[in-house]
């Protein structure tokens, strides 16, 4: 799969690019067998809501390890997943910094806070914004069912000194609420990525984006691949965050076969 120049420009002025119905229904259904048995794994790369229903599945994407996934692992190598994130980064020398699922369940998936990816990957040791993350839908998804939410052109803002959010499960770097209320108001709509299950969107890594609550009756799993060049890799310092979330594999991922998922099922 190649992007078209018209793409690419589309890339570089809104920070994202939405591809719908990317994936066909019996890849998604391999990958949702997958998230089904990922989410009975007791390890620390699971973290699960107050409420003990899982929130994010991390690392699904290597051979070793309690969450490791033989159709994941050839998700990130399909041509249709690999080669936009080249392009839009602009080298072929492209790896994974992480895989995350997350599931969002139905009535108690809770929030992901406004927030910048690079805000935390700059505190990794990532010199610079050259990072993207392609999220695949892996269920049909609505704005109640708590859609991702982009603020279209949000990544020529540049990287905003972020604040430690630790109102969710999962606690992160997130956006200063009155910084975050002037940007709301001064910048275009925020666009809620919608659509079946197979949609896929990639985003900059300076995009703002948010999510909210899942007030559906139906689970909301969305997986997103994380990205870094090569030559970008982190500089870890002495206490680096695990490896399930700043992976320490920096080989670039080779381009394999764009059916992979179906014959890892």
């Amino acid at each position: 799969m190649e992007l078209t120049d018209q793409q690419i420009e589309q890339f570089d002025r809104d920070g994202f690019l939405v591809f719908p119905d990317l994936f066909d229904r019996n890849e998604v259904a391999v990958l949702r067998r997958e998230v089904a048995r990922l989410s009975g794994v007791e390890s620390e790369e699971v973290v699960r809501e107050h409420t003990g229903g899982v929130r994010t599945i991390f690392r699904v994407h290597e051979n070793d390890g309690p969450t490791r996934s033989k159709p994941f692992h050839a998700l990130v190598r399909t041509p249709r997943l690999l080669r936009p994130v080249q392009q839009v980064l602009k080298d072929d020398g492209v790896y994974v910094y992480h895989t995350k699922i997350n599931t969002k369940p139905a009535i108690e998936g809770t929030v992901w806070q406004w927030h910048q990816d690079y805000g935390s990957w700059m505190r990794d040791g990532c010199r610079k914004p050259d990072m993207a993350t392609f999220n695949l839908m892996m269920t049909d998804t609505t704005e109640m069912g708590g859609a991702l939410y982009l603020i279209p052109g949000s990544h020529k803002i540049g990287r905003i000194e972020p604040v430690y959010d630790e109102s969710t499960s999962y606690k992160f770097w997130a956006m200063p609420k009155q910084r975050m209320i002037e940007i709301l108001k001064s910048s275009p709509e925020p666009v809620a990525v919608t659509g079946r299950a197979g949609t896929c969107v990639l985003f900059h890594c300076n995009v703002l984006h948010a999510s909210g609550h899942n007030l559906s009756a139906d689970d909301r799993w969305h997986i997103y691949v994380s990205c870094n060049t090569v030559a970008n890799r982190p500089a870890l310092g002495d206490n680096p965050r695990p490896d399930w979330v700043v992976s320490r594999n920096w080989h670039p991922l080779p381009l394999e076969a764009d059916d992979g998922v179906l014959k890892a099922a």
